[in-house]
């Protein structure tokens, strides 16, 4: 993504030239991958193939991740690449009971469900969504609509590869040069191997596993075979095996039913510093999520094409920079794209049900640390997550859970496998994973190594995903039922309301006043435009001394109200007394004592602190204030004409100062995600 291409220049102050690709880039690039990779000829090995898409050109209305899916669809089919497209990809919103098709991106805040199915001219070929707890049949029905949908694309770019399409290349199977009686004694051997590895109970396969088994192969045969030949060999004896076990024999390799759970096990509130943290155990997989809750203004700004957006809750997975996780040794770098895509679909999951910032006025991060993998640890992430939330004491409208379904066919039958194992994952045929709550659907990501799927296995992975999502929501629901209690270590968040027109009395000449508050309680203060003001610290009282202090200076004053201030300057007609922060009024010299006063610091000193009673309020704010009580009181002088010059004058709305030291932030709210509810991460792609 270009920023030429929506007509921006980076806010960026240092760096305007674009760098590494946005999470938005990673998720769309991954979203057309899936869709794209298992149409390539499974022999086609030898040679790699690289896809670029460049958005030159942004409306600002119609998301570039279908355009380049499109793109790349009619590329690779006018191409000399064996490809078996085309396909096309389409979007599919819900509101009020009803599908909108390709909603502009103005509407996916309002929506119910934005789904994006990419399809081929009879199947399904990827599948994602993003959704507000809907319904199972609701998602079914809108992929069924985006395939139909998708065949003009389809037939367009088909009439386009007839004019423009070059030769495909030609491509031959791995085994064809290799001699009948070899390729016979490998596959034997190779069986042997794998099979004795697959259902060994104490040692569980694992990706190791397999590598392990083909390094000694490679080796055996090093003469006669090269390490390519041997892993096709390998992998492709290691699927028919696990296929027939399960197809004709309905048998797991550790045993389990088809639409069997894992043994789960979670535990919450392990981490004693942290705001909210969650241990979750899915078999083998474990995941360990932390939240942290923070001030309004610690939400994330994304710059991007598009402008600027806010981003108020961030989900954050690690799995690549903890190789310890799938037993292996690594260089620690950045998170890889995986990790990226992961993170972004548990966060669509569980952003559909983050408490609303009226409600809840928090930014919220959870970062999901894999502690042991095997399979589906983004779905694992997303239980993790909302138990850590919970713990935490976000009010969530519902917790989460997700799960993750495989696949095994041939021609005649099919079988969905509930929560797969690694081995599952790598040697089936799908991965099919959705995520919700006891209401619905909050997310779904599927991709496939087949040529795509059919309806039917399409809605039988919908109905086992929901059996399973209900027993582990069940699981959840008695470890943490509702939102527990902040940490003490939490801040806490407090929110009122000024009059736009005064937030420059707030912030006071250079920040003065504001900063003067903050140094005084220790509390955060954040204005937006609307005259929000959101006061957070740590510790409560901080928050309570704060909302005092901003409550003096804007509680309406009137005569009669009492009040003990600090002397803040002295004139030849009186002194000038602060009633509240940035709030003064003037004590007359006639009213500062029942005697005749010759000068003001004959009775007053800066700084002194003195009580006053307020006797006059004028139309424009000017405070007349009085230091004489009960029988001293001069009625005749009280409400005697002020001085022209008596008051400070106090900053307006329109040119109000701004602090140059940072000791405040004024922010826009949160919102304006690319999204709305299903943001990109949101998207998990």
């Amino acid at each position: 993504e270009k920023h030429y291409a929506g007509g921006r220049i980076s806010s960026s102050k240092f760096i305007k030239r674009e760098a590494r690709p946005t999470d938005d880039s990673v998720l769309t690039g991954r979203l057309i991958d899936r869709s794209i990779r298992p149409l390539f000829p499974k022999e086609f090995k030898m040679q790699e193939v690289q896809v670029i898409l460049s958005v030159l050109s942004f409306d600002g209305m119609n998301d570039p991740d279908i355009l380049g899916l499109i793109g790349a669809s009619a590329a690779l089919s006018i191409s000399s690449v064996p490809w078996n497209g085309p396909i096309a990809m389409v979007r599919v919103g819900e509101k009020d009971g009803s599908l909108v098709l390709n909603p502009t991106m103005d509407r996916y805040a309002s929506l119910n469900m934005e789904l994006l199915v990419a399809s081929g001219k009879e199947k399904v070929v990827m599948i994602e969504t993003g959704a507000k707890q809907i319904d199972d049949k609701v998602v079914f029905d809108g992929i069924k609509e985006a395939h139909k949908q998708a065949q003009e694309i389809i037939a367009l770019i088909e009439e386009f590869a007839k004019v423009a399409g070059k030769k495909k290349q030609e491509i031959s199977p791995l085994e064809e040069a290799i001699e009948e009686a070899l390729m016979t004694e490998v596959k034997k051997v190779t069986h042997e191997r794998i099979e004795a590895a697959l259902f060994d109970n104490e040692h569980p396969w694992h990706e190791a596993t397999g590598d392990l088994i083909k390094k000694e192969l490679v080796v055996q045969y090093a003469e006669k075979l090269t390490p390519q030949i041997i892993s096709g060999i390998f992998d492709k004896v290691a699927k028919e095996i696990v296929k027939r076990e399960v197809l004709e024999k309905q048998k797991r390799v550790d045993g389990r039913a088809m639409d069997e759970i894992r043994d789960l096990d979670m535990e919450v509130g392990l981490l004693p510093r942290t705001h909210g943290s969650a241990l979750f155990m899915r078999g083998d997989t474990q995941v360990l999520s932390v939240a942290t809750l923070g001030a309004p203004s610690l939400e994330q700004t994304l710059d991007g094409m598009e402008g600027e957006r806010k981003k108020r809750f961030m989900h954050y997975y690690n799995m690549s920079i903890n190789p310890f996780s799938v037993g292996e040794v690594k260089r620690i770098g950045s998170p890889n794209r995986r990790d990226v895509g992961h993170g972004g679909l548990a966060e669509k999951a569980i952003l559909a049900v983050i408490p609303d910032p009226a409600v809840f006025p928090y930014a919220i991060r959870v970062v999901s640390e894999v502690l042991a993998a095997n399979a589906s640890t983004s779905q694992a992430a997303v239980c993790a997550a909302s138990l850590a939330l919970l713990n935490a004491g976000v009010p969530l409208l519902e917790p989460v859970a997700g799960i993750a379904m495989g696949l095994f066919s041939n021609e005649k039958k099919f079988q969905v496998v509930t929560d797969m194992r690694a081995v599952e994952d790598f040697y089936g045929e799908m991965d099919f994973k959705v995520a919700g709550t006891k209401n619905g659907v909050t997310a779904i990501q599927m991709d496939t190594k087949l040529e795509g799927l059919s309806f039917e296995i399409i809605e039988e992975a919908l109905k086992q995903g929901s059996a399973a999502r209900l027993k582990i929501l069940e699981a959840m629901n008695k470890v943490i039922p509702i939102a527990g209690p902040m940490s003490a270590y939490a801040p806490r968040i407090e929110t009122m309301k000024i009059d736009p027109s005064e937030i420059g009395l707030l912030i006071g000449t250079g920040g003065k006043t504001i900063n003067g508050i903050i140094a005084k309680t220790g509390a955060q203060i954040d204005i937006e435009d609307d005259g929000t003001v959101t006061i957070s610290a740590v510790g409560e009282d901080s928050v309570r001394n704060a909302m005092t202090e901003i409550e003096g200076m804007f509680k309406k004053v009137n005569v009669g109200d009492e009040f003990t201030g600090k002397v803040v300057r002295l004139a030849p007609f009186g002194a000038f007394v602060e009633i509240a922060p940035g709030k003064d009024g003037l004590v007359h010299i006639s009213q500062m004592a029942a005697g005749h006063v010759q000068a003001a610091e004959d009775v007053v000193s800066e700084g002194q602190e003195v009580k006053v009673r307020v006797t006059d309020v004028s139309p424009d704010g000017k405070v007349g204030l009085s230091m004489l009580f009960g029988a001293d009181i001069k009625p005749e002088s009280e409400s005697r004409p002020r001085s022209s010059g008596g008051f400070r004058p106090r900053p307006s709305f329109g040119d109000r100062p701004r602090p140059s030291s940072g000791g405040y932030r004024s922010s826009g709210g949160f919102g304006g995600e690319r999204r709305g509810g299903f943001g990109r991460p949101s998207s998990g792609r």
